[in-house]
């Protein structure tokens, strides 16, 4: 059985409480990095004396290193801690013509905990950013300290799931078929990207709203002002499969925390929760939250507690 870590078993002192509350991360200069030739955005904070393996934070689609807001203060001030806009989101670069899938932000993950980070990471990851962390996290065999899944996203190899998130509010615009046109593909992008859809979106999936601000409503608009965004959003919504969830499992030697919030309007979670189990590692710990598709940036109090508390276990 699943160890269970609660967040109200650590609570935040106050100033732990003012820095989750604060309204963007602390960038620390780190230099530029690049993959595959390609500009990536990257974040990272520490204090003077970081404790045990360094973090590696990974976004969901449509999201960036922005929605960390509430969790990179408080997680740096014990450990290093870095967050990184996967190529094609975010800041960083959205050429044409790239691989876009798993096997790219698996590869793009692995990279930077190799060159950058150098030493042995936990990778945390939300919804998409959840599978290209377990992959990553697989692939880095004993330099993945651990991995922290929050809400993830991804295929099991017995299942035929339907699209979530963004693809599935595409597709339901307009039809699975009707989709491949470029020119509804366009309207469809369009009005995914008009502030009152992504705010209308973003109610739908935080369980408890007051998180849904103007911040974060323009930390997803921004991206998608970007040359290149149109060229990503056609390419992602038909994405192959890529490994499956229990196939990386079983490949995975370190420790794993799940995360769920079990009110996601997006997955099943508890149907999902159960896939998981299924499949994981026997010491594999859990955490239960209140909270829709994002409880990092929705219950980031307890999401923050939870991961220290897991963290010190390590």
């Amino acid at each position: 059985m699943p160890s269970t870590f609660s967040p109200e078993q650590q609570s935040l002192t106050p100033a732990e409480a003012t820095s989750a509350e604060a309204t963007a991360a602390t960038e620390t200069p780190t230099g530029a990095w690049s993959f595959l030739g390609h500009h990536v955005h990257r974040v990272s904070q520490a204090p003077l004396q970081p404790e045990g393996p360094a973090l590696l934070l990974v976004h969901g689609f449509g999201a960036s290193t922005d929605h960390w807001r509430h969790n990179i203060p408080v997680l740096s001030e014990h450990h290093e801690v870095h967050a990184i806009d996967l190529l094609g989101f975010g800041r960083s670069a959205k050429p044409a013509g790239l691989p876009y899938g798993g096997s790219l932000w698996r590869d793009q993950l692995e990279a930077y905990v190799r060159t950058e980070i150098g030493r042995p990471t936990v990778l945390v990851g939300n919804s998409l950013g959840g599978y290209a962390a377990l992959a990553a996290g697989a692939a880095l065999g004993p330099q993945a300290a651990g991995v922290a899944l929050i809400n993830a996203a991804g295929p099991f190899a017995d299942e035929q799931r339907p699209p979530t998130g963004w693809g599935a509010i595409a597709r339901r615009s307009i039809g699975g078929a009707l989709f491949r046109s470029p020119l509804l593909q366009r309207l469809v992008f369009e009005n995914l990207r008009r502030p009152a859809t992504v705010r209308r979106t973003l109610e739908r999936v935080y369980l408890d709203r007051t998180n849904v601000d103007e911040a974060l409503v323009e930390s997803i608009l921004r991206p998608s002002r970007d040359a290149g965004a149109f060229g990503v959003f056609r390419t992602v919504f038909d994405l192959p499969s890529g490994e499956p969830l229990d196939h990386l499992l079983s490949q995975l030697s370190c420790p794993l925390l799940l995360i769920w919030g079990m009110q996601d309007p997006w997955i099943n979670a508890p149907g999902r929760r159960a896939s998981f189990l299924r499949h994981a590692p026997p010491t594999t710990s859990e955490v239960l939250l209140e909270a829709g598709h994002c409880p990092h940036d929705e219950v980031p109090a307890q999401v923050n507690a939870a991961l220290r508390s897991w963290l010190a276990s390590l």
